[in-house]
């Protein structure tokens, strides 16, 4: 355990951090993949060009700070960190190296602010939470390699199936190269896919959600083809490399099935389950959509679905289906774009006022995943509403702080 000096310092520098923190994050990546470029592949090279893991680091840094004295606190934040890192395969023999260039960052950010005391002390610091989510890893490691079907590292499979589901998404159908079985996964969990760079010296990574429910004999992954946003940001690498150029036949790489984001299906409750998706959110979505009509047949399920258009919403003829085979299930849809509506579609934002004329009662479970804007909005709603945290699931693709913070 940290000692009382070491939590006095550290919890002292929250309010620098707080102000400084993401001039020190990006000072630290700049400086550690100079220093330490074997490290660059596990870093997704768009969110550092757009600033989120910058932001994302700083955030967790402070958080991490303003409450050391309470790191109960922290806890589903250490288990999303945990879960990201083993997805990526970060290993014990990392963590040194990502330790002395922050520290050194601290110094040369902070200055004569950064005395011997406050580097000893976020050197303690950094070792205690490195030690504890090294121990995590490691059960995350064993618990996947050891699960029926199960790996560690990095696995080739053969795509046995590409179907494109809207203008922009396609699904990649995953079976094990060398034929053995596939893991159970968790409802929502995501995959991380590994491939090689342009210059075809090294790789890279990115994680992508499973868009199937578990035991279907494949792994199927939904992918939105990243074009760039901006001059300075560059187009999505990895999801341009798996629309135009891996067909059926060909195999890539892919780590295990990793994620706190999940439908628990041995769970029970008679409160409806309501699920909100917006854009390419709707992957893992689908996934607990379709694990929780095998495991629940009498529940009440509702489908929120938002996208920009009809042509750019995946999953619509199956959607469809579904609804035909389910009476338990409601579904709507709802399209930023104006155009010709049915009944159960219409133009507009997903709202607190929009939802609550969909729903039957507010008291249900909540599970979301979509855009920034689009999270914030149904993270703030839900805690107006006062649903309880335990009923509200998600999965946010940047700094938590940027959604919770938005409903403080």
């Amino acid at each position: 355990m940290l000692d009382a000096k070491t939590i006095s310092i550290v919890k002292s520098t929250a309010p620098i951090l707080a102000e400084h923190g993401e001039t020190l994050t990006r000072h630290f990546y700049n400086r550690m993949f100079a220093h330490n470029p074997e490290v660059a592949p596990f870093f997704n090279p768009a969110h550092q060009a757009a600033g989120k893991q910058q932001r994302a680091l700083a955030a967790a840094i402070t958080a991490y700070a303003a409450n050391i004295d309470n790191l109960a606190v922290l806890g589903s934040a250490v288990e999303l960190i945990a879960q990201k890192h083993a997805s990526l395969m970060i290993k014990p023999e990392h963590y040194p190296i990502v330790g002395q260039n922050l520290l050194a960052s601290i110094r040369e950010v902070l200055g004569a602010g950064a005395t011997d005391d406050v580097i000893n002390a976020w050197a303690a610091a950094y070792g205690f939470i490195a030690d504890i989510l090294i121990g995590r890893e490691k059960q995350i490691y064993e618990d996947n390699a050891k699960k029926p079907g199960g790996w560690e590292g990095f696995k080739s499979f053969r795509v046995s199936r590409k179907e494109k589901e809207s203008s922009n998404i396609t699904s990649f159908y995953l079976v094990a190269a060398d034929g053995t079985p596939l893991p159970r996964f968790k409802p929502g969990q995501y995959i991380t896919v590994r491939a090689r760079t342009g210059n075809g010296t090294s790789t890279t990574m990115r994680n992508y959600s499973l868009s199937d429910k578990p035991g279907q004999g494949w792994l199927r992954i939904s992918v939105k083809r990243e074009i760039s946003p901006e001059a300075n940001t560059p187009a999505g690498f990895v999801s341009n490399f798996l629309h135009d150029k891996i067909d059926v036949g060909d195999t890539i790489e892919i780590a295990p099935p990793c994620g706190e984001f999940f439908l628990d299906v041995t769970e029970k409750h008679d409160r409806p389950l309501v699920l909100l998706a917006a854009g390419i959110g709707i992957t893992p979505v689908m996934s607990i959509l379709l694990s929780a009509l095998e495991a629940f047949p009498k529940r009440n399920i509702i489908l929120v679905h938002a996208a920009l258009n009809e042509n750019v919403q995946a999953f619509s003829k199956q959607v469809t289906t579904l609804t035909k085979q389910h009476k338990n299930l409601k579904v709507y849809n709802r399209y930023s774009e104006a155009g010709n509506r049915t009944d159960a579609s219409s133009t507009g934002l997903v709202t607190a006022r929009y939802m609550e004329d969909l729903l039957p009662t507010r008291d249900a479970d909540y599970y979301f995943c979509g855009p920034q804007p689009f999270m914030v909005g149904i993270y703030h709603d839900l805690i107006k509403w006062g649903i309880p945290a335990s009923q509200v699931h998600f999965e946010f693709f940047g700094p938590r702080q940027e959604l919770e913070g938005a409903a403080a």
